[in-house]
């Protein structure tokens, strides 16, 4: 068992994908936000793409034109960027997929990706989503662990998923990797739907503490709490400016906190102390000079 954490907090075994695309399963563009930015902190290296040619309909995502720094003109498509990072902690190795949802060819464009996933030894897939739901913005923005693999049910305490309706890339991705052989895993953010619009840097970071816990490796958050805090700010002051939608947000505040009453205290205390453990300094408390 690779063990990332040393108090043995460490959720997943071995080197793990997380995929996050754009589009419908993508409220807030809170998935791909988070996968860019592990991207970044962790100094993820690209190591491959998906020629869009098979898998998108230029007419629904359009290439973008641009000019770079001499002033020459170049195009960017929509591909499906693969890049491989090394968690700093733990040495774990860390597959991100981050893409636009496919147009078509959908079990040509997910057997392509797991592949990819086989080809760096990939033993859990964790993908990342977002959906627009009846959840207040001034609470901690709830996140679904979902899966129907029968160990990670039994050894994360996950939920499995009744959800029945349309699916996306999301979920066909999933439901190839348990075929294939390979553990796979939901992790949903609850985005509140009367502020969806991107961004949402609240649900971005409900995605990456979650993805803290279950590889037990800490996230550097750079600007994303204060850009939390500002969203939030925004977001109370326009409940302040609008009588009908300050009353729904109280009437949403009631619910979810008669909800949460009866477990307020143990497990998500617990959680939390776990991850101050993670992040704190390990040559112990930080100098006074």
């Amino acid at each position: 068992m690779t063990s990332s954490d040393p108090s043995g907090l460490s959720a997943l075994d071995g080197p793990v994908v997380l995929a996050a695309f754009e589009g419908w399963n993508d409220a807030g563009e809170a998935a791909s936000t988070a996968v860019q930015h592990l991207e970044e902190v962790w100094g993820a290296e690209q190591v491959g793409e998906l020629d869009p040619e098979d898998y998108h309909d230029f007419q629904v995502n359009r290439p973008l034109v641009s000019l770079d720094e001499d002033g020459h003109r170049r195009i960017s498509w929509p591909v499906t960027r693969v890049s491989v990072a090394t968690a700093p902690r733990s040495g774990r190795r860390v597959v991100l997929v981050h893409g636009i949802e496919p147009s078509m060819r959908w079990r040509s464009y997910t057997r392509e990706l797991l592949g990819v996933a086989r080809e760096h030894g990939a033993r859990t897939v964790v993908t990342l989503g977002a959906l627009l739901a009846d959840v207040p913005h001034t609470r901690p923005i709830p996140v679904s662990s979902t899966t129907d693999d029968e160990d990670l049910l039994r050894r994360l305490s996950l939920e499995r998923s009744t959800y029945e309706g349309p699916t996306g890339i999301v979920g066909v991705l999933a439901d190839a990797a348990v075929s294939s052989g390979l553990p796979s895993l939901s992790l949903w953010a609850a985005v509140p739907h009367y502020v969806g619009q991107s961004p949402s840097p609240k649900a971005v970071l409900a995605l990456l503490g979650r993805v803290e816990e279950l590889l037990g490796e800490p996230v550097p958050l750079g600007d994303l709490v204060d850009d939390a805090r500002a969203w939030e700010h925004g977001v109370d002051e326009l409940a302040g400016e609008d009588a009908e939608i300050g009353e729904y947000v109280r009437q949403l505040e009631e619910a979810k906190d008669t909800a949460d009453l009866p477990e307020a205290s143990g497990e998500a205390i617990a959680r939390e102390f776990e991850r101050y453990l993670r992040r704190r300094p390990e040559d112990g408390p930080p100098s006074r000079g």
